[in-house]
């Protein structure tokens, strides 16, 4: 599987939301793409997913611009205000809502199970769980549909300062074949000695983007 985005460009009521943007992700894959706060990481993860149309540019999955394939392929994961749970949930409640949106069974007990098997708690609010918890938890949750290829993390480092409770499940991910995009700060990136596309990246900077070897290969931008 692949997903190509060129010249991905999106424009709001008030001005831009996101410079023309442009990246290349395969199954197997973890690309990070970093911006900081305003540069419209969120705008990137939905349009990324076939949540949010484009104003100019192109996304498209083994070649198809069809946004129906994309939206059922692509979760996006922990988007704020959009896909991040209520924090005031239990993570029982969390947890049962995403195995009941991923067409899975979500009674008391299939709940209980499924939390056991990962020894996370079920009886404590969502947003009292550790960075790293709450991380992985949402990617199993989106890993559940049976139509999930691919995910888009988006801004995981809010909730941490270590990058690797995101990173290490995100490029877990990917070693079992699926396409992983992160949308961090370069910070982040740089905390973790990764190579990272930029929001805004051109034809011109890809030339001198870094592939890194495994599951970080797709760095490079088109």
């Amino acid at each position: 599987m692949e997903i190509v985005a060129t010249g991905v460009e999106v424009i709001g009521a008030h001005g831009p939301l996101l410079a023309p943007t442009s990246l290349r992700v395969t199954d197997g894959q973890t690309l990070l793409v970093t911006g900081e706060a305003g540069t419209g990481k969120t705008a990137l993860a939905l349009a990324l997913s076939g949540r949010l149309k484009p104003s100019s540019g192109s996304v498209r999955l083994d070649g198809s611009s069809d946004t129906d394939r994309l939206r059922r392929a692509v979760a996006v994961v922990d988007a704020p205000q959009i896909t991040e749970p209520d924090e005031s949930l239990q993570v029982r409640d969390v947890a049962a809502e995403g195995l009941s949106l991923a067409g899975r069974r979500s009674t008391r007990r299939k709940v209980r199970d499924w939390l056991a098997e990962r020894e996370l708690p079920g009886d404590v609010r969502f947003e009292n769980l550790p960075d790293h918890q709450r991380t992985r938890l949402l990617i199993d949750l989106a890993c559940e549909s049976r139509t999930t290829r691919a995910l888009v993390l988006d801004c995981p480092d809010r909730h941490g300062h270590d990058p690797q409770h995101w990173f290490a499940p995100a490029t877990a991910r990917a070693a079992a074949g699926m396409a992983v995009i992160v949308l961090c700060s370069t910070h982040s990136a740089e905390k973790l000695g990764v190579p990272a596309v930029r929001i805004g990246a051109n034809d011109t900077e890809s030339e001198d983007s870094e592939k890194s070897d495994d599951t970080q290969k797709s760095t490079s931008v088109r």
